[in-house]
């Protein structure tokens, strides 16, 4: 994507009644006036909140917005040119329970109140293969900790990639954390138990990888 091109969706992003782009500063060095009221203030409503995590152009924010009137989705990303197809989307076709904020995944639990969230979603995340890179892994045990101080005691996860590694590395964390894992498949493509918004929603990556015969997995899990 060109420089030009970003610096317009840029601009355009600032003018979306769906997103909120704080500044860093905005979540570390002073309370998020947003944490703990996303339902009153951006939401307005009292519906539980979802997350997805490295939403990319926001397929599966908009995708799951449509399927569930009765939740509301925020797409969460650092790379606000990439989620803007998804925030378009949304006001386009008027899918008023799906938002996008553009900030560092890191931050996540200075932007959220404690129980405020119902579920999240990981979606295709960079698997950090190298062992240098652990602290990057986005289900690694100091994520984990973020995201159990946000969730509902029976909030629930979800994480969908086409990393292999990614998913054994989870799957074993998980499990050595003692923590409940209610669905977990190396193929959900080959798997006729496969939730429907596993299989039903498919990114632009997710396409790609398909095309080329990779196995798609998918964990569902609580860590409360």
């Amino acid at each position: 994507m060109g420089s030009k091109n970003k610096l317009r969706r840029f601009r355009e992003n600032e003018t979306f009644s769906n997103v909120i782009q704080p500044k860093r500063e905005d979540l570390t060095d002073q309370e998020f006036p947003l944490k703990g009221n996303w339902n009153r203030d951006f939401f307005k409503n009292d519906k539980p909140i979802v997350l997805e995590l490295g939403c990319g152009k926001g397929e599966y924010t908009v995708g799951l917005a449509q399927r569930y009137p009765d939740k509301n989705f925020l797409g969460i990303d650092i790379k606000g040119a990439r989620f803007w197809r998804g925030a378009k989307t949304a006001l386009e076709e008027n899918i008023t329970n799906a938002g996008f904020m553009r900030t560092q995944i890191e931050l996540v639990d200075k932007a959220f109140a404690e129980n405020e969230i119902s579920e999240i979603w990981i979606t295709f995340p960079d698997p950090q293969i190298k062992y240098k890179r652990t602290k990057h892994r986005m289900t690694n045990p100091d994520f984990l900790a973020r995201y159990k101080t946000i969730l509902k005691s029976d909030g629930v996860m979800h994480l969908k990639t086409d990393s292999e590694f990614m998913h054994g590395y989870t799957l074993g964390l998980l499990e050595g954390m003692g923590y409940e894992i209610l669905y977990a498949h190396h193929n959900v493509y080959i798997n006729h138990l496969a939730p429907e918004e596993v299989i039903g929603i498919q990114t632009f990556y997710e396409k790609q990888y398909l095309e080329k015969g990779k196995a798609i997995t998918y964990i569902k899990f609580k860590i409360n």
